[in-house]
């Protein structure tokens, strides 16, 4: 039994040592076509990730998404596993489900998907925390 629990240690200190530790997802986040930011923060128990849409820029096609800025875009996503949120989004006036990855430190992917059907992914930098 002490060996068993010995073993299982170990393989918990492997695992542990195995999986990144990125820095918090808190902070602000810009998409790769540089136009579009969001500012995320952990929210709830403090494992779940909450965000808004932070800053647009003045491009034209951008006027059409001005009545959702400083808007939720995220809330209470859970966590579905190590630096990986999942949950409702709420994207420019379109509800889908949707995941936040942290790549590393300075890179997440946003995956969304409207009707099971139609999904869009974005790279994500962290501009700022």
């Amino acid at each position: 039994m002490r060996r068993l629990c010995r073993i299982f240690v170990a393989a918990a200190a492997i695992l542990a040592t195995a999986m990144p530790a990125f820095a918090s997802p808190a902070g602000i986040w810009e998409l790769e076509t540089r136009d579009t930011r969001f500012a995320l923060e952990l929210c709830g128990d403090g494992t779940q990730l909450c965000g808004k849409l932070a800053w647009l820029s003045d491009a034209d096609y951008n006027k059409q998404y001005l009545p959702y800025l400083d808007k939720p875009m995220a809330s209470g996503l859970r966590s579905d596993g190590p630096n990986r949120w999942k949950g409702e989004l709420h994207l420019f006036g379109h509800r889908m489900s949707g995941t936040l990855t942290q790549r590393s430190a300075d890179q997440m992917t946003l995956q969304g998907c409207a009707f099971l059907v139609v999904c869009k992914s974005y790279e994500m930098f962290r501009y700022s925390e």
